[in-house]
């Protein structure tokens, strides 16, 4: 019974298979880290090699073994062929964390522009690549689970899906779809398959990534307009750390969180909860 267990084994992650999509981003490839370091075994898929093979390196003298695949989060075909592999390595999978995603200027409204001048081209990159690019390894990696009959997906959503991000649409839109694809995707595993099958995501707030420094930080460090728009609604008034992640993403892997299903956990300094008023 989860009850009789101590707090170090509901918390014990060592020996899961843990695959992370996007696996060589910012915050990502943090958490490929720290979940390494905890003894897990994290799978990386990503499309760029050398991305891959430079998380590997980091990660070598960790106590979990860490191995990458190249991989399209949009290739249902790759993605699955790439469960089969998993499977034959490990024997299992016990995890996978949908990590892969982005925006584009295309998509993003500019401050001299309206809706009306919409990239449509950009808009359904974005669309496809953070929601078609978590719908697809769900799918892909469910089949495992159910016939493991156990199991757990962990979405990367964001602060845009719950509020409108002033001209971030097509990312909105997407990381919406995203949370409604999670709490759909949970009763259905749930329903069919049992309580051993469990999806969630955590809410990002606004954390420093490669594809956001220009927008937030100046060169010199200090925050640009755009970041003092964000500081203001943070309140503990800092942009967050990648390892403040790694807690979330334990708890919801772990035994500790056998009854969460279907949730988004905003890790945010309460940007989520603040009106700003």
């Amino acid at each position: 019974m989860l009850n009789q267990k101590s707090p170090a084994q509901l918390f014990d992650i060592s020996n899961r298979v843990i695959v992370v999509t996007g696996g060589t981003g910012v915050l990502a490839g943090s958490a490929v880290k720290y979940l390494a370091s905890q003894g897990a075994h994290v799978v990386i898929l990503a499309r760029d090699q050398s991305k891959i093979d430079a998380v590997l390196a980091a990660t070598r003298d960790l106590p979990g073994e860490c191995v990458g695949y190249q991989c399209n989060v949009l290739d249902q075909a790759g993605l699955e062929l790439v469960c089969n592999a998993v499977i034959a390595r490990f024997g299992r999978v016990d995890v996978l964390i949908n990590a892969a995603g982005g925006n584009q200027a295309g998509a993003t409204i500019a401050p001299d522009s309206s809706v009306l001048d919409l990239n449509h081209t950009a808009y359904r990159q974005v669309m496809d690549l953070n929601l078609d690019g978590t719908v697809k390894p769900s799918l892909a990696f469910a089949k495992a689970f159910i016939a493991q009959r156990s199991g757990c997906i962990i979405n990367f959503s964001s602060m845009a899906a719950a509020q409108a991000i002033t001209r971030v649409l097509g990312y909105s839109n997407a990381k919406a779809a995203v949370d409604n694809f999670t709490k759909w995707l949970a009763v259905e595993l749930a329903q069919k398959y049992g309580p051993a099958l469990r999806v969630n995501a955590i809410a990002p707030g606004f954390f420093i990534a490669d594809q956001n420094r220009r927008l937030l930080l100046n060169e010199d460090g200090s925050p640009t307009a755009r970041g003092k728009a964000v500081l203001a609604k943070t309140p503990f008034k800092r942009f967050g750390e990648s390892n403040e992640l790694h807690g979330a993403l334990h708890f919801l892997i772990s035994d500790a969180s056998a009854f969460v299903t279907g949730t988004v956990l905003a890790v945010d300094g309460g940007f989520s909860c603040f009106s700003g008023v």
